[in-house]
């Protein structure tokens, strides 16, 4: 017997299937809620031209900065889930924001499909040269014995150079006096003057400063040295056991995006991270490779979630 809704059905699904498995058939916008020039643009830009090869359509660069990164995953959130809109996202939009704002507007592991992440960003961990230490022990023994009498500047309340000191903080029992500035530039200004003592700061502008003698590197927080720092040990060789903090960047689309669409992006993005080209430029960036397909982002963004709230509830950093 002949059944219309049935056959009805039968004939969308296959329609949409027909219609993925052409994927992609237009550009591909990618929203970054930063302004350009910045690490995460960079980020995109290093991967784009490879990207469109494997794709075979344009990548288009969308910034939408504001709050944090916020107004980027909002925009991202409410775009269609078909492909054609993903996010690069960064810790701080995707795990730090929704512990630091009160209200946020997007929900991580709800509104998006985690499609690939494509890099850890290890921090260093500097003090100003002048400072009467040469590793991380010794920096340990002089905080101790100075409680409260040792400054760290940090790019500004809530953020991963705010939280990263903070983590050590705890893990080492010091007590540190957080002054936040309005970004890295003044924070390592001040550091080099001497008006604070202590940083925590993304490697290449601190493996800059470090090899000028500007500064002074004493650990990277990573679980194995960087290439860009490679006489500077990790904080867990230094004696500070489980010490393994990372940014990471990675891209999302909106949720309800369909599977074999988002395997395809996700694969796409395996195939870019293979180049040794990518590979070496991104180190060269600072961010040291580290492809995860779309499942296991996913289960490390669950993963990180509850880990960067403790830290901004320690710190006692809130946004509104």
């Amino acid at each position: 017997m002949f059944k219309p809704k049935a056959a009805l059905v039968a004939l969308l699904l296959a329609a949409s299937t027909v219609a993925n498995a052409a994927f992609p058939e237009k550009p591909i916008r990618i929203v970054i809620g930063f302004p350009a020039g910045g690490p995460l643009d960079q980020h995109a830009r290093l991967l784009t031209d490879r990207l469109q090869a494997v794709l075979g359509q344009p990548i288009i660069v969308d910034y939408k900065s504001g709050a944090g990164g916020t107004v980027g995953a909002q925009d991202v959130m409410k775009a269609a889930p078909d492909g054609y809109t993903l996010m690069l996202a960064n810790t701080g939009v995707m795990v730090i924001n929704p512990a630091l704002y009160t209200k946020l507007p997007y929900n991580t592991l709800k509104d998006f499909t985690p499609i690939a992440r494509t890099a850890m960003q290890p921090l260093a961990l500097l003090v100003n040269p002048k400072l009467p230490v040469n590793n991380l022990k010794e920096f340990i023994a002089y905080a101790k014995a100075r409680p409260g009498q040792v400054n760290y500047g940090s790019a500004g309340n809530g953020g991963i150079s705010h939280l990263v000191p903070e983590m050590f903080k705890n893990a080492t029992g010091l007590f540190l006096v957080h002054i936040p500035y309005r970004g890295s530039a003044p924070a390592f200004t001040d550091l080099m003057a001497g008006q604070v003592q202590f940083m925590g700061e993304s490697i290449p502008q601190a493996a800059n400063y470090h090899k000028q003698g500007k500064v002074r590197a004493l650990a990277v927080t990573s679980k194995e040295r960087n290439p860009a720092l490679p006489d500077v040990p990790t904080v867990i060789e230094s004696g500070v056991k489980g010490f393994e903090v990372v940014g990471f960047y990675g891209f999302l689309a909106p949720a309800g995006l369909p599977k074999d669409v988002t395997a395809k992006l996700s694969d796409a993005f395996k195939q870019v991270m293979t180049n040794p080209d990518i590979r070496n430029r991104m180190v060269a960036q600072g961010a040291d490779p580290a492809f995860m397909g779309s499942e296991e982002f996913g289960q490390f963004l669950a993963a990180e979630m509850p880990r960067w709230a403790a830290a901004v509830k320690a710190s006692g950093a809130r946004l509104d």
